[in-house]
């Protein structure tokens, strides 16, 4: 199993105004916003995913070669912020994320499209602590969300938990029909009403 999980966001804009005016202003002459940011977002979040994943091949395809009637296979981590309607004040990150969920598709295509036995999925996790949604992490290296904040933002009341993950990566590790396909974990609510 190879699991792509690397992923960063480095800015974050104000989207509000009230004229055409001021959001040009405050999405385009943003000195903080850059191509090269962009350009930073989608090496980690989107060509990393396609570059590890075809240098992995061959060792994905002898994994399947060696244990009968299973299939590598490769969990890519995205988030649901590839799929939301808004821009979570992040263009760059969200749109990287839809670009990694779609790759993930294209990739599970091609794979099997060449006869390979070689499963690509996605998961797409909501809300999470981690040092990127936290800002920190503490010397055990993980980081904390305070469930009150999410208690009216998302259907499970809180954010995710390590076994929430977990699950998602076992299930999609394990089941061997499961290919091309996008697990979405903790729907926030917000974002889809």
């Amino acid at each position: 199993m190879l699991s792509n999980n690397a992923g960063i966001s480095i800015n974050t804009q104000e989207t509000e105004a009230s004229s055409a005016e001021e959001l040009k202003s405050n999405l385009f002459d943003d000195k903080d916003e850059t191509f090269e940011m962009w350009a930073d977002t989608f090496k980690t979040n989107v060509a990393q995913l396609f570059f590890m994943t075809s240098a992995f091949l061959p060792l994905l395809q002898k994994a399947t070669e060696h244990q009968h009637g299973y299939s590598g296979t490769v969990i890519n981590i995205s988030s649901i912020s590839g799929i939301v309607k808004t821009s979570q004040h992040h263009f760059a990150y969200n749109a990287s994320k839809a670009a990694a969920i779609h790759l993930s598709t294209m990739l599970s295509n091609e794979i099997s499209q060449n006869g390979l036995k070689i499963r690509v999925n996605s998961i797409a996790p909501g809300v999470f602590p981690s040092e990127m949604t936290q800002g920190e992490s503490g010397d055990d290296q993980k980081s904390h969300l305070p469930k009150e904040k999410y208690e009216d933002k998302t259907s499970a009341q809180r954010p995710g938990k390590d076994e929430d993950m977990g699950s998602a990566i076992l299930f999609a590790a394990t089941n061997q029909y499961l290919n091309a396909q996008v697990r979405y974990l903790q729907q926030s609510l917000e974002y889809f009403h």
